[in-house]
């Protein structure tokens, strides 16, 4: 018998992805289809939100709509979307974020207030609208998912000057662990992917530019950036049966920066 369909499929489930309209958050939408979950992805652009929903939707059940987690006013706003489309969240993930690169002596208080405030206190205003709903269709052999999007400078320093974004990450992935042993009882399982080098609108400048991408490659231990695959298979083993005994874990998908 394949057991396979079982320990990874997410068919029935639904799932939140905010940041989904693009980059990793949209890698992660489009394998939660694939594996058979239904997708409502968000970010501040609802235009945006509707064109990735409608290029998604070949792949599975997808719903587009705005989404502003970098307030507590949004964070409630979307949440209220949310309950008004489901009675339960199986899966949230937590991906939108934002960076600010400045030198150190003239790194801006409000840079360092906007990183923060998306990157840290959105994850957690969000995740805490929707506990209830979270925990509503949730049992101890099928708990509900939260899985934050960190970052592996959040675990090793960058060499750029984005301070508020590695330490934003390294916060998430603190976060996650508190948040993991806290809703334990709830049955909401809570763990972090820590990504490296992929395609998205923050790394943008480092794809354009073959030189740096020269150096880039040559110092993560397995000599490529990261595919969607990469990402994707990670979200939805720990969003499905397979992963279902995991919390409270940071798993670094990095080709080996911070493992090697």
């Amino acid at each position: 018998m394949d057991r396979v369909p079982e320990l990874f499929g997410l068919g029935g489930k639904t799932a939140l992805v905010t940041g989904g309209s693009r980059g990793i958050g949209k890698m992660i939408s489009g394998a939660l289809l694939d594996a058979g979950a239904e997708v409502l992805i968000t970010s501040r652009r609802a235009d945006a939100c509707a064109a990735a929903a409608e290029e998604l939707a070949g792949r599975g059940r997808c719903a587009g709509f705005a989404g502003d987690v970098s307030t507590p006013e949004g964070c409630r706003a979307l949440a209220d979307e949310v309950r008004e489309r489901t009675d339960a969240l199986d899966i949230l993930v937590n991906n939108a974020g934002t960076t600010w690169v400045a030198p150190i002596g003239d790194y801006p208080v409000d840079g360092w207030d906007k990183v923060m405030n998306t990157n840290v206190r959105g994850v957690f205003l969000l995740t805490q609208e929707l506990v209830p709903l979270l925990s509503a269709g949730a049992s101890a052999e099928d708990p509900a998912r939260v899985i934050n999007i960190g970052s592996v400078d959040g675990l090793v320093p960058p060499d750029f000057e984005s301070y508020a974004y590695s330490a934003s990450k390294a916060a998430v992935h603190m976060l996650t662990r508190h948040l993991a042993r806290r809703l334990a009882d709830s049955g909401i399982t809570v763990n972090a992917i820590a990504p490296g080098l992929f395609e998205s609108k923050l790394t943008a400048f480092m794809f354009a530019d073959p030189a740096i991408m020269a150096i880039a490659r040559d110092r993560i231990p397995l000599h490529r950036t990261g595919a969607p695959d990469d990402l994707g298979g990670t979200a939805v083993w720990l969003a499905s049966r397979a992963g279902s005994y995991v919390t409270g874990a940071v798993i670094p998908v990095a080709g080996g920066i911070a493992t090697l």
